[in-house]
């Protein structure tokens, strides 16, 4: 099974925050599962958060740079959302702004194929009153303009990999909570209906279905109760797992949006909550994680193993 070294994230999180990180990338973790063939080998990245003030612009380069330059190069990048600092709450002239900033240090900085996932900060205006909802990119329009995606959940095949990209994010009163509204779980029981039997399934959401690192994440323990809000796993969790074990292809999940790292194995599905390039939103590491990004194998045999990288993201 696939452990994290404790001893090695604390002693890279101490060299992170000390500065001494020289080289581009520092490998912290990866394991193989699997002697099958490789088909595929994928960077993940999630919860950018990029924004025209420094240090952002030159992390989120540093980031792309870095992955560009692993000697085992990825194939291509997936993004899992939050890719600017935040939309929901800001005008129009500072979301634009934002946008401009992200577009830009991808067209200049990076090679490789991205595919997109919408994150909760990538939406604007669901959490101000000023922003006019019968503006034509209010709410996920704009992002998924500049995501150049067909719609806020899609499917995208690789190989033998079917990736099914979700829309975590329904608009409550000036906010948002985790869950797929009735049409979407429709369109997902009946991709995962319609996939083959022998093409394996990832699932791609911003928000995690499936957690460890939630608990962690705030004071949640509060009268001898743990209490997770809805807004950081997906309140249908239990109702999409029941939908995966109807269908053992389903192997993989990817998320962010927690800005933490773990891993956990579930009636046959692996979900990785894979940090964020921005660590604790560029002021460096958020509870024991830096900044960080992902590496993901994908194998023949439905398989997958995670390497996570702690890059120089000051440099």
């Amino acid at each position: 099974m696939n452990k994290y070294s404790r001893r090695d994230f604390i002693a890279l999180a101490s060299l992170a925050s000390a500065g001494l990180l020289l080289p581009r990338v520092l490998k912290a973790s990866g394991y193989t599962y699997t002697h099958a063939r490789r088909l595929l080998r994928v960077a993940h990245i999630t919860d950018v958060h990029v924004q025209p003030q420094s240090p952002a612009p030159q992390g989120m380069a540093n980031c792309l740079h870095a992955i560009q330059e692993l000697p085992d190069k990825p194939d291509f990048i997936i993004n899992t959302g939050d890719s600017i600092m935040d939309a929901l709450a800001k005008d129009k002239s500072a979301v634009q702004a934002q946008w401009n900033v992200w577009n830009d240090i991808l067209k200049k900085e990076n090679s490789l194929e991205v595919k997109h996932c919408m994150g909760n900060h990538d939406i604007w205006g669901w959490s101000s009153l000023s922003v006019r909802k019968t503006d034509p990119l209010y709410g996920k329009k704009w992002a998924v303009e500049m995501f150049g995606i067909p719609h806020p959940y899609y499917t995208f095949d690789k190989d033998k990999w079917r990736f099914v990209v979700l829309d975590s994010m329904t608009h409550v009163h000036l906010g948002y909570t985790a869950k797929l509204d009735e049409e979407q779980f429709e369109w997902l029981t009946q991709t995962l209906s319609q996939t083959s039997k022998d093409k394996f399934i990832c699932i791609l959401s911003h928000i995690p279905i499936l957690s460890a690192s939630v608990f962690y994440d705030g004071k949640n323990f509060k009268n001898g109760n743990w209490k997770i809000p809805g807004s950081w796993m997906h309140e249908d969790s239990v109702r999409i797992k029941n939908l995966f074990s109807r269908f053992p292809n389903v192997k993989v999940a990817l998320s962010g949006h927690i800005h933490l790292i773990d891993e956990v194995k579930y009636n046959g599905v692996t979900y990785y909550c894979n940090g964020a390039v921005s660590g604790a939103w560029w002021g460096g590491n958020y509870h024991e994680f830096p900044p960080a990004f992902c590496v993901v194998n994908f194998y023949e045999d439905g398989s997958t193993d995670r390497e996570v990288y702690f890059y120089n993201w000051k440099a």
